[in-house]
């Protein structure tokens, strides 16, 4: 069996505009950026990265009103922008609002 899950957290770095398939399903590409602390062979890492994302239907018109700045915690899956660019691009299926801000104020 074949696991393809990204779980990721950060605020709304860019935003593309909204846009239809020819069938007329909402698309919606945009990047997260992250910032963390993780724990690498017992040492403490300090990770920074930015994840190019894209979601469809229901989640693109949700991510439609949100502003650059906005914290989310986003689920998906992994999988190449296209046949020609194989660079992973984050699938979201699931989308959670955080509020507040960086400093939890």
């Amino acid at each position: 069996m074949s696991i393809n899950l990204a779980q990721l957290s950060g605020y709304l770095q860019e935003r593309g505009a909204l846009r239809r398939t020819p069938a007329g399903i909402p698309v919606l590409e945009f990047s997260l950026a992250h910032e963390s602390i993780q724990m690498e062979s017992e040492v403490e890492r300090k990770v920074h990265c930015e994840m190019n994302c894209v979601a469809i239907g229901s989640q693109a018109q949700l991510l439609a009103t949100i502003k650059p700045g906005d914290e989310l915690k986003v689920s998906g899956f992994l999988a190449a922008r296209s046949l020609k660019r194989r660079m992973p691009i984050l699938h979201v299926n699931t989308i959670e609002f955080v509020e507040g801000n960086k400093n939890g104020i």
